[in-house]
């Protein structure tokens, strides 16, 4: 047995633990809001993570760590590898973006082994988000005991402490003299069981374990076997797999979904920095807006064309306000960074993420804002407030990220200011984001995308020349479906390291002022598409919209040119479609929008993107159409 890897299970959504840090508001907690349970401040001074890290970087006997996250969290943990020195190469991102459609701790270690190429591996898994108390664990000394037990896996375990009980933790059963695993029990009654030795995520498979992954959640689809308890009681209970117990003398904690209480009660007794919380009633709100995705029409929109766009939930972006003595807008410390680990970190994080962030996204929204309530007589009162900004959405990957953050703003600013529907319509707002956008920012965009971000839901959108200069908008309405009736199944694929969405117009705009029939043809076609789209979703023939998507791309590849669109998004789209899906682009590119077809092998397509690199999400539509304000 030589050097082994180790996978950190990451992925965790701990929803519970977020919502009481976002109860908060006292201040104490504030630069808590919206972190991973793994990169909270653990003992001294250092993040549960560094902890990890630390100990696995300095044990020789590992060959290589791989982090595993969510498709929410990724930004958060890209920004801590490139502070901390983890390499960026190494962290995979699991596509997921809410608690329900969450791959769970088998599934995350399943597409890493597989992706990986690591089923022939000995293979240390742990949840990095778990407290340890970093001076009692040695890496080595767990590796060295698997060692001596080259027959089977190893299990971490400690003594439970008088106060915690079996039912909080899977117990194992370890015969003393062999120490082999006799039995796991998963949170059992203390009737139950004798033992008091707690199992916790941290565990050492040999690729003969690992080969069984695949074939259990094939056989085990439910969200509840997907634990690493359910596992691990299917390995040793069931197949009768030899496993070992190593019993350490450090104990573990905030495993699973643990609340605020939980995590300071274990961060005061390991550590004297715990910070301090109050519970007050939540003064303020949050405005949000979601991303989109373009289901026929795009990129039509920017030359008085006919669109279709759907908002969904897999990704938002959040805008906080709350009065306050003087106007601040707060930066974000991922995407408006202002401390950096080290000049290296400041270099790669500048040649990664550029130099904009969402701060001005900000600023040039409420510019805007003033600027449109004083051309319409509107009066503001003189309240000051604190803006501050949060998001999910991939950058430059053409899902509206910069849109939803200054959509969200703007709405933040009406409900602050008690702006009614009437002083700023619905349907005049589009144009105001893009106005922020194009005009003060100098960002290439069209209106689609604000469109369905002011409106939400399933939107159709009709930018005729004469409907825009009629009545000063585009033609808007929501699109109901009939009782009954439910989209198809969607999916997103994307790079988690794509090219700038902006540059993928080309010359296409230049050509459409100057009248070439091509271009004018093509965004004609686009339109006609757009209207049978329409036709094929209220009479539910997924099978023609799927058709009409795959025009869709074909009109625009053709226009564009493979050149201007990029190899790797084309190469995206020809996988989908090799699968039978329809794919085309959701927006201006870095990702791809698929439609299952009834011939499509969902897993199959999956593996074949994350073998290529790529994330795969399956959309979850945001169909609700009422303005999203959510209580702090």
């Amino acid at each position: 047995m030589g050097p082994v890897t180790c996978i950190l299970l990451v992925a965790g959504h701990a929803s519970r633990l977020a919502f009481d840090v976002q109860k908060d508001v006292s201040g104490c907690l504030s630069s808590l809001q919206g972190i991973p349970k793994a990169l909270l401040p653990g003992p001294n001074r250092k993040t549960i993570l560094d902890l990890w890290w630390q100990a696995l970087n300095q044990c020789e006997d590992v060959s290589q760590v791989i982090l595993v996250t969510n498709a929410d969290k990724y930004k958060h943990f890209e920004r801590w590898a490139s502070a901390s020195g983890f390499p960026l190469t190494n962290i995979v991102n699991d596509g997921s973006t809410l608690p329900s459609k969450a791959l769970g701790a088998v599934g995350d270690l399943e597409l890493v082994v597989r992706t990986r190429q690591l089923l022939d591996s000995d293979v240390l898994v742990i949840a990095g988000d778990m407290m340890f108390q970093a001076g009692k664990l040695k890496i080595k000394d767990v590796v060295d005991f698997w060692r001596e037990h080259p027959d089977g896996d190893v299990a971490v375990c400690y003594s439970l402490q008088s106060s915690e009980l079996t039912t909080s933790r899977g117990i194992l059963e370890v015969d003393d003299l062999s120490k082999r695993v006799t039995k796991f029990l998963e949170k059992p009654l203390p009737t139950a069981t004798s033992s008091r030795f707690g199992s916790v995520v941290f565990y050492g498979f040999r690729g003969a374990t690992l080969q069984q992954l695949q074939p259990y959640l094939k056989s085990n689809v439910s969200q509840h076997y997907r634990t690493m308890g359910s596992f691990i009681g299917y390995i040793v209970n069931e197949l009768k797999l030899p496993m070992y117990g190593y019993l350490v003398s450090s104990d573990f904690q905030l495993i699973g979904d643990v609340s605020l209480q939980d995590y300071l009660s274990w961060l005061r007794l390991y550590t004297n920095n715990a910070p301090l919380t109050t519970f007050t009633p939540n003064r303020g709100f949050k405005a949000r807006a979601f991303a989109r995705v373009g289901i026929v029409g795009n990129p039509s929109d920017g030359f008085y064309g006919k669109t279709i766009a759907m908002t969904i939930g897999n990704f938002w972006s959040d805008v906080t306000i709350e009065e306050s003595p003087t106007l601040r807008l707060l930066p974000h410390p991922l995407n408006d960074p202002t401390e950096f680990g080290s000049l290296n970190d400041l270099h790669g994080i500048s040649t990664r993420e550029g130099y904009l962030g969402g701060l001005r996204l900000l600023q040039a929204t409420c510019k805007m804002f003033l600027h449109y309530c004083t051309q319409h007589n509107i009066v503001l009162s003189g309240r000051n407030f604190t803006l501050s900004y949060d998001t999910n959405i991939p950058r430059q990957v053409g899902l509206a990220g910069s849109s939803a953050i200054v959509t969200a703003a703007l709405h933040a600013l009406m409900a602050f200011y008690e702006i009614s529907d009437d002083q700023l319509p619905k349907t005049l707002r589009p144009q105001l984001v893009l106005d922020v956008e194009k005009q003060e920012l100098s960002i290439n965009a069209g209106l689609q995308d604000r469109v369905v971000q002011v409106y939400q839901g399933l939107v159709y959108m009709d930018f005729s020349h004469e409907i825009l200069k009629r009545q000063g908008h585009g033609h808007y309405k929501h699109i109901t479906l009939p009782e009954g009736t439910k989209l198809p199944s969607f999916f997103l694929a994307y790079r988690p390291d794509p090219s700038d969405s902006g540059k993928i117009h080309s010359d296409v705009r230049e050509r459409f002022d100057k009248g070439d029939a091509l271009v004018q043809e093509g965004m004609s076609q686009l339109a006609s598409i757009t209207d049978m789209a329409l036709a094929a979703i209220m009479r539910a023939d997924w099978h023609s919209l799927g058709g009409l998507m795959r025009q869709n791309f074909g009109i625009r590849k053709r226009l564009y040119g493979r050149e201007a669109l990029g190899e790797q998004n084309l190469r995206m789209v020809e996988v989908g479609e090799a699968a039978g899906a329809s794919v085309k682009f959701p927006g201006s590119g870095g990702a791809v929008l698929g439609l299952v077809s009834p011939n499509t092998d969902m897993d199959s397509l999956r593996c074949q993107y994350q073998s290529e690199g790529c994330v795969v999400v399956d959309v979850i539509p945001q169909l609700d159409s009422s303005r999203t304000l959510l209580p702090l």
